[in-house]
């Protein structure tokens, strides 16, 4: 698959077969995101991954967007690690890069 299909064929996904996710695929995503361009290349990123059923649960139970954890096997939060980053307006941006 080149960049322009895959670009042009990505979809988002909320429901989740009932299987968990190997550690090689997580370890895998996180490479890929890690290869994402930051502000000043501070790459002030930190990676949480989530996969106890009861904090997952816990997260849908207040998050107004995150009912969709309830069913996932686990989940990946991005967080700036403000001590890191050169310029803190861009924590966010980059999180989200």
């Amino acid at each position: 698959m080149d960049t322009i299909e895959a670009i042009m064929t990505r979809r988002s996904i909320r429901q989740y077969i009932d299987r968990s996710v190997d550690q090689v695929q997580v370890e895998k995503i996180l490479q890929a995101a890690m290869q994402a361009p930051s502000a000043r290349n501070t790459q002030a990123w930190q990676f949480i991954i989530i996969n106890q059923r009861e904090i997952l649960n816990r997260i849908a139970d207040f998050h107004p967007y995150a009912e969709m954890l309830r069913t996932a096997s686990l989940a990946i939060t991005v967080c700036a690690d403000l001590a890191l980053e050169k310029s803190i307006e861009y924590g966010a941006l980059n999180c989200a890069a």
